[in-house]
């Protein structure tokens, strides 16, 4: 092989440099682009730029047509002009409204749920903490979630209105915002992935101020989440679970791709309904579950019941599952707040590393000998 002359090795040493140079620059320009901070949450997006944020919801409710941009801003930040079009919200808030009891949680996780001065249907919150601010008339009872105190709201002048949409008619959001009022749609509850839902405290902490800590919080509940999915991993899913309840003459079952059928899949267990496509639920007659379920080792039944007696009064055929008939019915709706409202639906969302570790229970109670459960109940 010849050798090279100094002038070829001299041009390829300064390829070579500005080859390294210019990679070097393609890194730290790509650093500073702002980046969407969301890992799990398929419908929320959040870049955080210099004194504000661009919060983008992308999935508001089934088959919408919409989706909502918000700018963040902070104190005498400059926001560009490209920007302006799209609703500005002041942060870090000093008031709030919610509308859903799975937001309960969040405020108080991030220390400021003091700052909650509405919610509709008190009622329906269970948390001994945010009950105590109830009780003394820091939040006020603003309606119901479609029939909002518009007046009210008004009185109240909250920073801000946390709410949700249920279709592409949403007349009371309309009206909201015509009075003024500055409002934000969510879509927590749209999530499937259970991270995803729980993942949305980092929009809450955008809303306060309080980024670093919603990350902190929520990266200890992925971690939670995932050494317990990994605590189960090997095990065979052998155990096979019948899921819901009747409601009037259909028995609705988890379709495999919701947040129920993901739990079940992570605790190792053999989700009967797990090869229906989509989320959501799907109606079926109480023949068809029971032709597929009567020997079902378990049954995760929907509803607050107590006994096997009280669920078979409801509907006497209940009777002829095995799960039934050996005692392996489970809820995870039975423990009740003050007021009546479901520990499940205000804090499953945002604690699903605990819901996870009650599934863990349920099929593989030897991996998890000294846990308690946090949700689920065993009927007597």
């Amino acid at each position: 092989m010849k050798h090279l002359s100094p002038k070829i090795i001299f041009v390829l040493s300064f390829f070579i440099l500005v080859g390294c140079k210019k990679n070097e620059t393609t890194e730290v320009v790509k650093s500073e682009i702002p980046q969407n901070s969301i890992e799990y949450a398929s419908g929320l997006s959040i870049v955080k730029h210099e004194g504000y944020s661009v919060v983008t919801v992308s999935d508001p409710w089934p088959n919408a047509n919409a989706k909502f941009t918000y700018i963040l801003k902070e104190k005498e930040a400059k926001v560009p002009d490209s920007l302006q079009k799209y609703a500005t919200i002041r942060v870090p808030l000093e008031s709030v409204v919610v509308t859903s009891t799975t937001n309960i949680p969040f405020l108080e996780m991030l220390d400021v749920e003091d700052k909650l001065v509405g919610f509709p249907h008190t009622d329906y919150v269970s948390s001994e903490k945010t009950r105590a601010l109830i009780d003394k008339g820091s939040v006020k009872n603003v309606g119901q979630n479609e029939k909002l105190n518009v007046e009210q709201l008004i009185e109240l002048a909250p920073d801000l209105i946390v709410t949700f949409g249920v279709d592409n008619n949403n007349p009371m959001l309309d009206n909201l915002k015509k009075s003024g009022l500055n409002v934000f749609i969510q879509a927590d509850w749209m999530e499937q992935s259970p991270l995803g839902k729980a993942e949305w405290i980092k929009l809450y902490g955008a809303l306060f101020g309080k980024e670093e800590q919603a990350k902190e919080l929520f990266d200890k509940i992925v971690l939670s989440y995932n050494q317990a999915k990994k605590l189960a991993a090997d095990q065979p899913a052998t155990s096979t679970v019948l899921y819901g309840s009747m409601y009037e003459d259909l028995w609705y079952v988890a379709k495999g791709n919701s947040w129920v059928a993901q739990f079940m899949k992570d605790a190792q267990a053999n989700y009967l309904w797990s090869y229906l496509k989509g989320t959501g639920s799907e109606g079926l007659s109480f023949e068809k579950i029971l032709v597929k379920a009567k020997s079902a080792n378990f049954w995760i039944a929907s509803g607050s019941f107590k006994t096997l007696e009280e669920i078979e009064k409801t509907n006497p055929h209940y009777s002829q599952f095995d799960a039934f008939k050996n005692k392996n019915v489970y809820t995870f709706e039975g423990k009740i707040g003050a007021t009546g409202g479901t520990v499940y639906y205000e804090l499953a969302p945002s604690r699903p590393d605990l819901v996870l570790k009650d599934y863990i229970k349920i099929f593989h109670p030897d991996l998890l000998p000294s846990y308690e459960f946090t949700f689920a109940s065993k009927l007597n």
